[in-house]
């Protein structure tokens, strides 16, 4: 396993793919933002 592997973080990054080891938004990207509250 290493750059040639797909399946590796590593080998995405070697490759240029994206996908279940190596999404192309972090988890934390898709956090959603907290709620606008208007006051009145």
């Amino acid at each position: 396993m290493g750059r040639g592997d797909k399946k590796t973080k590593k080998g995405k990054i070697f490759k240029g793919s994206f996908g279940k080891s190596r999404p192309a938004r972090p988890a934390q990207a898709k956090k959603a933002k907290a709620p606008v509250v208007v006051q009145s």
